[in-house]
């Protein structure tokens, strides 16, 4: 019996692996065909956009069950200072909620899928219901793994006993209407039971939020905690809870979302091959004769690898120990070594093809473009202000320097030519007008597979589907994140309250400038307790309609957003880039937390500059 659930269990496995690879691939290879198509042929593919949206709709929910089963849901990671004896509760508490949740999440999107669409509705030769209902099973997949990865057998019957009925009772209203639908005997009597429950689960509401909103610093998953909240807010409101599941497929079938899971698989190809020793050799070449060059160099090859990985700590721990060793032997103090590289994680996510600035641009409704060239400016001066503590440090200690030698840079430079071509393929592609965002995201991919494949021969062919499967959980936890705080985003834009919030704002305070500083104090606070992927969700919609009352762009408020955003990576108590680093270089966190300071300290002026002097973001446009 056991041998026979083991064998159920690895077919389930490779049964997900295979399905998220064949959609990732199948992606990419339909949006570079509709593209050769258009361009050679002057024609494109019949309903691609339709193929392309349902494709990365079942890519998310696929992801998701893959990140849950991994256990790579992204959480706050306040929970690793709770005591020995509290963890296995919290462990139990935040399964079961999120278990449950995830259940009641699947059971309105069976109930979306069905009320929605018609049968006559199609996504090919398919009906669409059928389609839609990926999410509904991906949820599903979701709710067993919260349970199924407790360490006792008493522990998961528990939590999976109470987590279903939790489940149900949260999606009883959904399965109604679902019930109901077709008329039938029993429908009165369902209908009624519904009324009758409909005053007890919106009284409830709100005591639930509470419990979320504290297990959220256990470790519950963050996309539970928003899509949660959401969810119970239309309960308490008497409003249908089918939005939860319409809101996540709006966003996730947007026309610039398939670029969000392509260029994080770019991140991870050139993160798995020798694409970072290459790029590290030749900026070291290049920089390294100067006072501060070695630290030049980590910034730059951090910031080159930082706009592909979008941010997600890839970087620090892909390039972290490489760069550590070659910093170290140069002659800084690990301290200075550890805040630089901490500091240098998060350095790129203003250029071009950052994951955060598409999120944005998707979220606040504004050119895409006009942000990546508005954040051009700012991004570098963010880069060059993390150069100048390099250099003034290496400066007044004497460190000493690298030779040049023009056949050492010369070798290194046609060494790293391919990887140093991309982000210009990149450049040339979409702001060329030659491709769209997730055509340039696909052409990328290719590029670099076949870069990294058969030019340079990092990987052999047959590693495709292992560097696919290495980013799934990056793409599930921040797909899966940006599906669930939409239905939020409705609840608190249906509610009026950003109106309501600018018209308060307007009433008390008067100067631009006051307000500018109030937003940047709002928006540290927000960076060092939420992953920056919610909080443009969330916090964006407040935000909009207070950048209009003072006049201030929408690219500029843009890029004021994501630059203190970016600058919550590195605040504590819970900035990821501080936990990933406090793993990396094995370093205490409270040590992390000193070593980083400085820079924090800096990016803080950084970001007031980037606020105050509007022309840092506009002059390009």
């Amino acid at each position: 019996m056991a041998d026979s659930l083991r064998r159920a269990v690895r077919a389930v496995r490779a049964a997900e692996d295979s399905l998220a690879f064949l959609t990732l691939v199948l992606l990419a290879a339909l949006l570079l065909v509709e593209m050769t198509a258009r361009k050679v042929f002057s024609t494109g593919v019949r309903d691609s956009s339709v193929y392309v949206e349902h494709l990365v709709l079942a890519a998310t929910f696929v992801a998701g069950a893959v990140t849950a089963r991994e256990k790579k849901h992204l959480a706050l990671a306040t929970g690793m200072f709770l005591p020995k004896s509290l963890k296995g509760f919290a462990e139990t508490l935040t399964a079961l909620l999120a278990s449950g949740l995830t259940l009641a999440f699947g059971l309105s999107a069976v109930s979306f899928a069905w009320n929605a669409f018609t049968a006559a509705d199609r996504v090919g030769f398919l009906p669409k219901r059928l389609v839609v209902l990926v999410m509904a099973a991906g949820f599903s997949a979701m709710a067993v793994r919260f349970v199924s990865g407790l360490k006792t057998r008493r522990e998961r019957l528990w939590a999976g006993a109470a987590a279903a009925a939790l489940g149900v009772l949260l999606g009883f209203p959904p399965l109604v209407q679902l019930a109901t639908r077709g008329g039938g005997a029993a429908a009165p009597a369902l209908t009624a039971a519904g009324e009758a429950l409909q005053p007890v689960l919106a009284a409830a509401a709100g005591p639930l939020i509470v419990v979320l909103l504290g297990a959220a610093f256990l470790g519950l998953p963050i996309f539970t905690v928003l899509g949660g909240i959401g969810y119970l807010l239309f309960l308490k409101g008497g409003l249908p809870l089918e939005i939860v599941p319409n809101q996540a497929y709006t966003v996730l079938t947007g026309g610039a979302i398939p670029a969000i899971p392509l260029f994080a698989a770019v991140g991870f190809f050139l993160s798995e091959s020798g694409a970072g020793e290459r790029m590290v050799r030749f900026f070291q070449a290049m920089l390294g004769w100067f006072p501060g060059g070695m630290a030049v160099m980590a910034v730059v090859v951090c910031a080159f690898f930082t706009t592909f990985t979008g941010a997600s700590g890839v970087t620090i721990l892909a390039l972290g120990g490489l760069l550590a060793v070659i910093l170290e032997k140069a002659g800084y103090p690990k301290r200075f070594t550890v805040g630089l590289l901490t500091a240098s994680g998060s350095i790129g996510l203003l250029f071009p093809p950052s994951l955060p600035v598409i999120i944005y641009g998707v979220t606040a409704q504004t050119s895409i473009k006009d942000m990546f060239i508005g954040g051009l400016l700012p991004g570098v001066f963010l880069v060059v202000s993390v150069m100048a503590i390099g250099i003034a440090y290496s400066w007044r200690r004497g460190l000493p320097r690298r030779r040049l030698s023009a056949r050492e840079a010369a070798r290194a430079f046609v060494d790293s030519f391919w990887e140093l071509l991309l982000p210009f393929l990149v450049f040339g592609l979409y702001f060329g007008g030659v491709a769209n965002l997730q055509e340039s995201a696909a052409a990328a991919l290719l590029y670099v597979w076949i870069v990294e494949t058969f030019i340079k021969k990092d990987m052999r062919v047959r590693d495709l589907p292992r560097i696919f499967l290495k980013a799934v959980p990056i793409i599930g936890g921040v797909l899966i994140i940006l599906a669930l705080a939409n239905g939020l985003s409705y609840y608190v834009i249906d509610a009026q309250i950003p109106q309501r919030l600018s018209d308060w704002v307007a009433a008390t305070i008067s100067s631009k400038y006051v307000f500018l500083l109030l937003l940047n104090l709002a928006l540290l606070v927000v960076g060092s307790l939420m992953d920056i992927f919610s909080a443009i969700l969330v916090v964006v919609p407040l935000i909009i309609p207070l950048g209009s009352l003072f006049g201030i762009h929408p690219v500029h408020l843009g890029i004021i957003f994501l630059a203190n955003l970016e600058l919550g990576y590195l605040t504590p108590p819970v900035g990821l880039n501080l936990y990933l680093a406090s793993y990396r270089f094995n370093e205490p966190i409270a040590r992390v937390y000193r070593d980083v300071f400085v820079f924090l300290l800096l990016g803080l002026a950084a970001v007031l500059l980037i606020t105050y002097v509007p022309l840092l973001t506009t002059a390009l446009l």
